[in-house]
């Protein structure tokens, strides 16, 4: 039988290996058709990289962490490169929240007719609306998690008794319980407000496909009603893509704040924690994948040319 260590260590690479090629892939999918397939492009595609870029970072500085501790390696890492590290992915996390809640947001503001004032008062400027938002989230979580800068330190001895984060490199330098409370509190809200937009933006999604379905039935035969259009597969996309935060998000939270709280640290909540918090980044290229047209197009022109290079090499 197998240990568990082994196993955990089997699957901290597997997700940072997968998470890290998946992004990346999609990356160079979206920079390829930016630069080769002009034609495809799309405000949104910006948001996706942007997403993408972040998921990149938050894997790449979490599992990295994770997967030495997992390893048993010493002294890994000390001061500066603890409050590097644990800065850096606070900061992906955070933009993770902002950027997916600016999707649906953006989504919610293509959907609706432009009858709406509000509506067609944004929609032309989607694109300067989008670039601040994203602006906003960055200044944001810097000035939010730059407090975490003074109080990270490297771990002093394997033994952490009392509240707070601790892990096997890093931990934090004891701090009033009042600012300990305060920094929560920020978190806490922060969170909270870009999670509760995007589950309204979700609502309304539902809501209007489920209207646009029931018209489309009206107005058309059954077999156009049932052929999702584009804006309806974005929407679908969007849709898959907050549900699936959300539900992680949850989770994740729970795991963090029983782990914060508590006063004997279990390294290996730890590390489930940890697979909690990257699943989501992990996922994320292969929903964008499902429905993107231009994403497809590549795909299956790719398999045309392995196809044709491999007939090729059989009659030559």
């Amino acid at each position: 039988m197998i240990p568990s260590d082994i196993i955990l260590q089997i699957f901290l690479i597997f997700q940072l290996c997968l998470g890290v090629i998946g992004n990346s892939a999609l990356l160079v999918l979206y920079i390829h058709n930016f630069v080769f397939r002009p034609h495809y492009k799309k405000l949104i595609d910006s948001l996706f990289m942007h997403l993408t870029i972040v998921n990149i970072l938050l894997i790449v500085f979490l599992l990295t962490k994770d997967i030495m501790i997992s390893f048993g390696v010493p002294k890994f890492l000390e001061d500066i490169s603890c409050k590097a590290i644990l800065f850096s992915f606070r900061v992906s996390r955070g933009l993770s929240i902002c950027t997916t809640c600016v999707l649906s947001t953006f989504q919610v503001i293509t959907i609706t007719p432009s009858n709406s004032k509000l509506a067609s008062w944004l929609k032309p400027r989607l694109s300067t609306w989008s670039f601040y938002s994203l602006l906003c989230s960055w200044l944001i979580n810097l000035l939010i998690y730059g407090f975490m800068l003074d109080v990270i330190i490297a771990k002093i001895n394997n033994t952490h008794a009392g509240q707070g984060y601790s892990d096997g490199y890093c931990q934090n330098r004891q701090f009033s319980d009042h600012n300990s409370r305060l920094f929560i509190s920020i978190i806490i809200i922060h969170d909270l407000f870009y999670v509760t937009v995007m589950m309204w933006a979700s609502l309304y999604m539902v809501i209007f496909l489920y209207r646009h379905r029931k018209r489309a039935q009206h107005l058309h035969s059954p077999s156009l009603s049932s052929q999702p259009s584009p804006e309806r597969k974005a929407t679908q996309n969007i849709l898959s893509l907050v549900s699936c935060f959300v539900l992680i998000y949850w989770l994740n939270n729970s795991v963090t704040l029983y782990g914060f709280y508590t006063n004997e640290k279990i390294p290996r909540l730890q590390s489930i924690n940890t697979i909690l918090t990257t699943c989501y980044p992990t996922i994320c290229p292969f929903l964008f994948m499902k429905n993107n047209k231009a994403i497809l197009q590549f795909f299956s022109s790719f398999s045309r040319l392995r196809m044709t290079c491999f007939l090729s090499s059989l009659h030559g």
